[in-house]
Parts: structure tokens; sequence; C-alpha cells
């Protein structure tokens, strides 16, 4: 927002402060200055001159020859090249005579454009720094006298620009006498008053009602002011000065006094020509769909299509009239022709304007504040002081009604500041007089309760942010000077830690990668080919709106996810490695659940030279081990499995329990060539969760034996319905204290072995920690392992 400090100065006194020391008040207000720009500096040399004659360049179509006059009944004139076309014959307008420095640096001379002299320069506001506009030249009143400085036509002062950045919670600050409000306790000044001419008060009551709201749920309250007797016309220069400064470019005396207001006051307010607006009254209701609508910039637009909803302002007829609190309508703006107002201030809902305002594309200076939210209390203050800037212009204007109807006229709400509170939020040590001397110069009257450490906050009208505790913190904060906040260094007692669950989930990830397995990210979404393709079975979740419509299935299994990486790799002659996944598979809603079943899984695809099912195997007891995991919790039952070989896949249950755990094996060759895979690939999937939650193994110490141990290899002949571990479980009960190790090291399925059976190859280290183990013992202890075996499994010893 830009802010003129001269128009700061008539709400408070800020000349004994110096633009850096204004500069640090702000910044520390939050009112972060952007830039400063010095205006109405170095015009001494420009002057007021009168356009004589004009005549076309002889040798350029878009310059003309501008004969001018310096001063009143001077019969010589001075011939200047100009390129606006926006003047005309009997225009004053500013002149920057030869050796003028104008504001920018540019030394103005005398040049000759296309073979013709140019003695001087006619001058833009944007040139002499006065305002933005640059499309023409700029035009001064007719009865402006001539050769006089214009800053003496003007009524210039030299005057600083402030370029404040105002965030979204601060809608008092979009405003003259809001950043006055804030500024003048920061910098021990006395905020003035604003007392206009004209009172609402005055009006006398009508019989006609001129402003009704239908949509309550919209505006809250709704002024309307019939002015009769205004003349359009170009405004008073002080006013065209005071809005060029803020930054927008001055039409005529009832557009310039509405955004003035705005400008000053905060409160936007839509002037209707009451000749052209049917019924002489206006309505506020919710558009109807696809309605349409004209505004001012001349674009139709469309409104309240089908799920929303704008608000306009209707006439009697019920014919929209403009766009509730961001645009006005063509249909009944304001002309030269007009003669009578019907002025509308009113109070709106601001997400209704925000939501119509981000839909329609359009934003205004009135919605930009409108959204944000405006202060109700402070309608009438507009409605007068709009009135007494008209009446400069048009002296035989009168009020012949004003209607004030809604709810709102700015409660006040409280809030409970606690003392104790403030000082742990901001890091202070305040007393509760203190705090009630940084609030009440700022409008937020205190009141001080039985308790000390409490008092009760009115917030007011103009700060509808300020809805907690916290809120008027800030307020404390920002006065007091966050400046004056001591500097210390912020302590916790609780130090940050990873969870149980978070652990066991990275050494997962470690030890997978300690194996020489590479962590992968796949997509969570799917194709119904994908899941033929691994032979799924089961419900799935199906999107209603994917992004690519061949992927519409939320993953119900790493696994295609796991062979399009490794079929990936291999078109790039990359066929030999480990990838592993740690992600979410989404299934079909639990019973009584409305949302998708959602679990944590682990996937790990072994694809490296010599990799198969074993691989697969020994990364599950890896992983047993390295979690600590009792391994007579886990159990691997051979199962068939969609998508694994159909003799080399297996569950992995709970023992005791069956409740599934996931899946060990190998990846069907055919399925595994489907994705491009020309290999053997092992294959691990486990439900973290429930993988991770096992019993873990029994904390015991172990003396070492000094004696050594003894190897023995056993391969039996055991039925394929009968899982490994079975066997293995055997050997561990035959063993006893004895047994040390069991290692699966050889599975043989052949000609040498019955159907339907396949021989399996056990390692077994024993160990006695009292002695040396004879051959005797040790054929002892192998001949109960194999007599328990058979007993247990019905397994044969293979010759």
């Amino acid at each position: 927002m830009l802010l003129s400090r001269n128009w700061l100065n008539q709400f408070v006194d800020t000349t004994d402060k110096t633009t850096a020391e204004l500069v640090d008040a702000f910044n520390e207000l939050g009112l972060v200055v952007e830039g400063v720009e010095t205006i109405g500096e170095g015009l001494d040399s420009i002057i007021t001159a009168k356009v004589q004659g004009i005549r076309a360049h002889p040798q350029a179509d878009k310059i003309r020859l501008i004969d001018v006059l310096r001063a009143e009944g001077q019969s010589e004139t001075l011939q200047v090249c100009c390129g606006a076309w926006n003047f005309f014959e009997g225009d004053v307008v500013p002149l920057a005579p030869l050796g003028t420095t104008m504001p920018d640096g540019m030394l103005i001379e005398r040049r000759k454009l296309r073979g013709e002299w140019s003695n001087g320069m006619l001058c833009s506001g944007r040139e002499l720094k006065l305002s933005d506009d640059h499309e023409g030249i700029m035009r001064l009143p007719a009865d402006t006298p001539l050769g006089i400085r214009i800053v003496d036509a003007l009524g210039l002062d030299a005057d600083v620009i402030f370029d404040l950045s105002v965030e979204a919670n601060r809608p008092d600050a979009m405003s003259v006498r809001g950043v006055a409000r804030d500024l003048a306790p920061k910098i021990g000044a006395v905020l003035k008053g604003l007392t206009p001419t004209f009172s609402v008060a005055s009006v006398a009551p009508s019989d006609v009602v001129r402003g009704t709201i239908s949509a309550t749920d919209l505006c809250d309250r709704l002024t309307t002011t019939v002015i009769t007797g205004v003349v359009v016309g170009p405004s008073p220069a002080w006013v065209k000065t005071r809005i060029s400064a803020a930054g927008m470019r001055p039409i005529n005396n009832l557009v310039d006094a509405s955004n003035l207001v705005m400008l000053e006051l905060g409160i936007p307010s839509h002037a209707f020509d009451l000749d052209r607006l049917a019924g002489g009254r206006i309505d506020v209701r919710w558009a109807t769909t696809d309605e349409r609508l004209a505004t001012l910039d001349g674009i139709e637009r469309l409104l309240s299509p089908a799920g929303w909803r704008d608000g306009v302002i209707a006439d009697s007829n019920g014919v929209a009239q403009g766009i509730a609190a961001i645009m006005g309508g063509q249909t009944s703006e304001v002309g030269d022709s007009t003669t009578s107002l019907l002025l509308e201030v009113a109070h709106w809902v601001p997400m209704c304007i925000a939501r119509s305002s981000k839909r329609l594309g359009l934003r205004s200076e009135a919605s930009a504040r409108f959204e944000r939210g405006t202060d109700p209390a402070a309608i009438p203050l507009a409605v007068e002081r709009f009135v007494d800037i008209v009446a400069e212009t048009c002296p035989s204007m009168q009020v012949t009604s004003f209607d004030d109807v809604g709810t709102n006229r700015g409660e006040r709400s409280s809030v409970r500041v606690r003392t104790s509170r403030v000082n742990l939020v901001l890091g202070t040590a305040l007393s509760g007089d203190v705090i009630v001397k940084l609030l009440n110069p700022i409008g937020f009257t205190t009141t001080r309760t039985t308790d000390p450490d409490v008092t009760d906050v009115m917030v007011p009208s103009w700060r509808p942010d300020a809805t907690a505790e916290v809120d008027v913190i800030e307020e404390v904060g920002r006065h007091f000077g966050y400046g004056n906040i001591e500097r210390r260094v912020l302590t916790n007692v609780r130090v940050g830690q990873l969870t149980p669950s978070q652990r066991a989930r990275r050494l997962i990830g470690d030890v997978l990668v300690a194996n020489a397995c590479d962590e992968v990210w796949t997509a969570s979404f799917l194709s119904a080919a994908d899941l033929e393709r691994v032979n799924h079975r089961g419900g799935t979740v199906a999107l209603a709106n994917p992004l690519v419509a061949e992927e519409s299935i939320l993953r119900p299994s790493l696994i295609p996810g796991l062979l399009r990486v490794l079929g990936h790799n291999a078109n790039h002659r990359n066929p030999s490695m480990r990838v592993f996944e740690l992600g979410h598979v989404f299934e079909t809603p639990m019973p009584n659940q409305i949302v998708p079943y959602e679990r944590d899984v682990l996937g790990v695809a072994f694809a490296a030279d010599g990799d198969d099912a074993r691989t697969a195997v020994r990364a599950l007891e890896t992983l047993i081990q390295a979690l600590d995991l009792n391994p007579a919790a886990v159990e691997v039952r051979m199962k068939e499995v969609a998508g694994l070989h159909p003799t080399r896949g297996a569950r992995v249950v709970g023992s005791g329990t069956g409740f599934n755990l996931g899946s060990v094996g190998e990846i069907d060759p055919e399925v595994a060539r489907s994705w491009g895979v020309d290999r053997r690939v092992g294959v691990l999937v486990l439900d973290v969760e429930s993988f991770i939650g096992l019993p873990r193994r029994a904390s015991t110490v172990a003396s070492f034996s000094r004696f050594p141990s003894s190897d023995i290899d056993l391969a039996f002949v055991v039925d394929e319905a009968v899982p490994a571990a079975h066997v293995a479980d055997a050997l561990r009960v035959a063993g006893g204290s004895l047994l040390q190790t069991v290692h699966l090291f050889d599975v043989y399925r052949g000609d040498r072995v019955p159907t339907g059976s396949r021989g399996l190859t056990y390692r077994l280290r024993f160990v006695d920690p009292t002695k040396t183990l004879t051959d005797t013992d040790v054929a002892a202890v192998r001949a109960e392992c194999i007599e328990q075996v058979a007993k247990a499994t019905g397994a044969t010893l293979r010759s």
C-alpha cells in the first residue's frame, strides 16, 4: 500500500520524525516498508503554460508541433514537439523550459526532432513523479494562472511515499487513518480525529426504503444515501494529489471522492446514477444460476455457475447492477450527465467476497479490503466524509435520504488475557499495568479483574482478526517492540527421538542395504493389466478420478512395481540387482469402515546372479536376527502364492496363530518374463507392522565353549507338503542343548527322490561347554536327530 506522509500528517503529526525513524517504526509494527520515494522535489522550474496552437509535424505522423504561451497577455509562443494526443488547444499544461533538470535527472535541452526544434517538454504525471499516469500530458484546470510554478498551481508540498507491505491479518492497516492509529502511540504522538461537517443523523427519515438485504448471509449492514444536485467535473487539486500519491488515477469528483474515502478510512463505497437505477432502490441478493452482468470494465461476466454463489446488487426490477463488493455494472454507471446519486456503503461477509473474487479472476481495491474485513462501525463516517468532499465541487447538492438496514453495528468482542501467558509467549516480564498502557492507545479497551493476572480486553470493531488471547498478545509484542525483547537461546528438556516402530523400519532398510539391496520408490497407481500379469487375486480400490485412465487402481501389492524396476534396468543392460521398497498398499475397506484399508509393507526382489528363493529365505532369517525376534515365532508354510512359482513359494505366518505375515519364495518365470526379466527372482513380502510386533528373543547370556565343535550333514527325503521349518524344529528338539546351529543348505528335486518328495540337506553344529565331543557322543545325538525327524515329519534318511 502506498502511503503519503502529508496525508498521514492529517491524523498524526510526524514533523519531528525523520523518514528513517518512521521507516523503523513501521517495520517494528509489522508494516514492513518495501520502498520509499520522495515526490514534489525538483519541480521549481516546471511552470504552467497554455496550448495556443497545435500543428502537424511535416516529417512525423506521431509527433505534433505545439505552440505554448507562457504568460497571460504575451504574444510570443514557444514551439515544443510532443508525442501525446490527449490535450487540445486552450488546455493548461505543465512545461519544462530549457535548462530544467527533471526529477529523474534528465536535463531539458534544445533538440531537433525530424527537422523541427523542440524548445522544452510538456510533462506527464509520471515524469513529474506526481502519479503513475503516463498515458498523456497532465491537464490542469482551465482557470490556472500561466507562468506560475506547478507546485504553486497544484498546492504541492514535497512529500514522501512509503510503500507498506500490509499482511492479510491487518485489514485495519489498509487505510491512512488505520496506519495512523497504529503509528501514533509508537512514536509518542496524539491521534487526530476526523470531524465531518455533514452528519447522517441530520437527515430526516424517508418514507421510501432505498436499500434491502435479501441475502443476510452475504451482507449484514447496508446504507443507502440519496444525493441530488451533483455536477460531474474535475476534483479539487488536493483530492487529485492525494489519490495520485496512493497510486490511483483521478477520474472525476464523484469517483475520486469514493476512492479517497476508501484510501483514507478503509471503507469502500459505490455510487449509482439514481436516474438510471430502476425504482431508485437496490437489493442485495445471491445471483441466479448463470446470470450475466456487464461490469464497468466492459466485460460480460457469468455469475453463479453450478456449484458457486456470487452476490449481486440489483434494482427494484431484480436486474443485477453490480457484483457485490467487487465491481459495479455499466447500466447504472455514473456519467457526465449524472445529477443524482444513490451511494451504497455496506459491510460484507469476507469469505463470500473472497470466493467470488477468486473465481471471477476479478480483484479490485474494494474487494481487497472487503475480503479481509472492514469496520462496520465506520460506515456512517464514510458516508459523511464522502458528502463533505463532493460538496466542495457541488455546493448546490442536497442529501435527501439516508437508510441504514442490517444488524451489524460493529459490536465489540471480549478476550480474557493473562499476564503470565503474555510473558510466557513473548519472553518478557511485563506487568499487567504495562500491558494496559500498550493496548489502550490502539483502541483495545481494558478492564482489570480481581485476579491480578487477568485483564478483560474489548477488541475494537476495526480489528476482526483479533479473536483470541494470542492475537492480543501479538498486539502487546508489536507495541512493546520486538527489538526490546531480550534475546536468549531457547532450550527444551524434551529431546526428539524415533519411536520404536520408526527405529525398526530404519533398521530393516539398513540391513537390506548392507545385503546389496537398493531402495526404490514406485508409483501407488497400477492398471488392471499389471495385476493380471502377477495373477493377483482379491479386491482392489479403484480411483474415481485417476490422473491417468490406464492407472486407475491403488496398488494392493508391491510386486508389480518391483518387477517394473527390474524390467526397466534389464532393458538398460543392468539385469543383476536387488531392490526393496517400504511403502503402502491398499485393500478394500474392512467391515464397518468407509475408507480403504491401508498397510505398510516391505517388498524385496532379489535378481542378482545366483539369487533365487533361498536368497529370499536367508534375507528373512537375517531380518529376524537383526530385529532380535524369536525365530520360533515365525513359520514358513509351503502354499501356493499368486505370482510366485508353484513349488517355490510359501507363506510367512506367525507360529501358533497362523496369522499371515507375508510371503517368501521365487517369482514364477512366466510372470518375470512378462515384465522383461529373464532370470530367477527371489522375493520377500512382509507386513511391516505385524512383523516388527512379533515376540522378541529372551535376553540370555551364554558363555562360549572352550572346546571344539563338531559338524554333521543330514539329508532327508521329505514330502513336498512338509515345510522345511518343521524338519528344522524336530532337529532342534533332538539336538537339545548340544545343538548350536541348524542350517538348510541344499534342496533337491529330481529322479533320485520319489515323485511328490524333495531332498533337504541340513548342516548341524554340536558343541559341549564342558568337554570335547567324542565320535560316540556325536553318533548318539545324530541317531536321536534322525529318529525325531522321522517321527515328527515322516521323513527318511536319504542314502
